[in-house]
């Protein structure tokens, strides 16, 4: 008897359910969450990197402390007699000028500096003194003070560089001073700074002026 031919018939697929109304509104609010939870996160990590921005940025400005410039800016001569009309041994001067100092500060604290002296010399030698007074300079702001100074070549044993220099009309001489202070940082952070000035002073002894005034 011949074999009946077995039939394969496919499962019937399982009664699928369709989705409530209650299911779907579930499953959208879960992702509405989602995607609320990545913008948070991507608001959260913008603040953090903007706030690290800010705070380099005040790091490298504001809390960095320059030292600063001292200078003479403007020298205005009262007086200047010079004599050189015998020997180059004898040759003398006597200048009393007034010279305007500036101190200049790029930072964003006060700089507040202590009494200071200015000293003048010839060839190395020390022809007069002048005292720059204690004073404050703001924060990114320039102080100006007049100074009254006086030299003269009664301090100097050897003349006779002075004697060609006053024959050629000029006489030069060079300036070094040093400001003892500190910077104060929002009235809480200080740091001491201590600027140098190196001027050399360039007098027309025929018009009784300065002639040139380089400083560094």
């Amino acid at each position: 008897m011949a074999e009946k031919e077995q039939q394969v018939h496919p499962l019937a697929p399982a009664n699928e359910h369709p989705r409530s109304d209650e299911e779907s509104a579930s499953l959208q609010s879960k992702e509405l969450k989602r995607k609320k939870r990545i913008k948070y996160a991507v608001y959260i990590a913008a603040f953090v990197v903007f706030q690290t921005a800010v705070i380099l940025v005040f790091a490298l400005t504001v809390m960095r402390v320059k030292n600063p410039k001292v200078r003479i800016g403007r020298v205005t001569v009262e007086t200047m007699e010079t004599n050189n009309t015998g020997a180059a041994a004898t040759a003398s001067f006597d200048l009393k000028f007034i010279a305007q100092v500036t101190v200049k500060n790029t930072n964003f604290g006060h700089y507040k500096f202590d009494n200071s002296t200015m000293s003048f010399l010839y060839d190395g030698v020390i022809v007069g003194e002048a005292i720059i007074g204690k004073a404050r300079a703001r924060a990114r702001s320039t102080k100006k003070l007049d100074v009254t100074v006086e030299v003269n070549s009664r301090a100097l044993t050897i003349t006779t560089g002075l004697g060609s220099e006053l024959s050629s009309n000029v006489l030069t001489l060079n300036s070094q001073a040093k400001l003892k202070g500190k910077v104060e940082l929002m009235k809480v952070m200080k740091k001491k700074k201590s600027p140098e000035m190196n001027c050399t002073l360039t007098f027309n002894v025929s018009a009784r002026n300065l002639q040139d005034l380089n400083c560094k």
